[in-house]
Formats: structure tokens, C-alpha cells, sequence
């Protein structure tokens, strides 16, 4: 599961999803639901665009 959760395809769909959705959850729901639902994928967004930026991770494990 990880190793499909950090592919750049599945980020990028991550990426630019949850800010679409981010961007439209105030018009769409209205009050402080609309915010948290805004604010929530935001942060999800902003993670996804962190793990697509900063590339793959490099493993520490000795063999």
C-alpha cells in the first residue's frame, strides 16, 4: 500500500484533487462546514504536494 501511495500518479491525483476541493468546499457547503471541509483537504493537499516535491525517500536500512 505504501509503495502505491507514494507513486507520483497517485500523488498528483492527490495533489490536485483535494485543491480543487478545497477550493470549492466554501461555495459549495455553506458555515463552518464548509471551512473545515475547505481547511481539511487543504492540509491533505498541501501533504501530498510535499511528498510530490521532495521525491522519493531514501531507505536507511542496512542489508
Amino acid at each position: 500500500m505504501k509503495a502505491l501511495l507514494s507513486s507520483k500518479p497517485v500523488l498528483w491525483f492527490l495533489f490536485l484533487f483535494n485543491l480543487v476541493v478545497a477550493l470549492a468546499a466554501p461555495f459549495v457547503v455553506d458555515g463552518a462546514q464548509g471551512i473545515a471541509t475547505s481547511v481539511g483537504m487543504a492540509v491533505v493537499s498541501l501533504g501530498a504536494g510535499v511528498s510530490l516535491f521532495r521525491g522519493p525517500a531514501k531507505s536507511t536500512q542496512r542489508a
